[in-house]
């Protein structure tokens, strides 16, 4: 392999930097989960489905689950962050969002390099990502 597709090979700045703050968000996202698992579990919060009840729902498609348990589809979940089994979405969120973090981090390095190609694909990326999470396109938003 000769030094010139040896250099291509490497990771350049703007890689290793998504790559950083990719693998925080990741591990900041997963311990978030143990947290906010251990809470449902051991019942610091009162979950908005009993747990006796969730069998009875087990047979339902998503619409019904949703009508007969009173929950919005969408981010309705974000006001229901007082109970157990709604505070678990929360690193859901979190490590679905990370790499609109990651993305936007490397624009400003992306055009002090002069890669405005890249630096308009990532926050077009960024744009993508963040109307299909929203929700605005009649596709749930989660």
């Amino acid at each position: 392999m000769d030094d010139k597709t040896r250099r291509s090979l490497q990771a350049g700045p703007e890689q290793l930097l998504y790559a950083s703050i990719l693998e925080k968000g990741m591990l900041f996202g997963m311990v978030l989960l143990l947290i906010t698992y251990i809470i449902y579990v051991v019942g610091i919060l009162k979950p908005y489905i009993p747990l006796a009840d969730i069998p009875s729902y087990w047979s339902t498609d998503v619409h019904d689950y949703l009508h007969r348990a009173g929950i919005e589809s969408g981010w309705s979940w974000v006001k229901m962050l007082g109970y157990g089994d709604f505070l678990n979405f929360t690193g859901i969120a979190l490590l679905a969002g990370v790499s609109i973090f990651c993305f936007l981090s490397i624009v400003p390095m992306l055009l002090k390099q002069g890669d405005k190609l890249y630096a308009f694909f990532a926050i077009l990326e960024v744009i993508i990502l963040g109307v299909a999470a929203s929700g605005v396109l009649g596709t749930g938003g989660h």
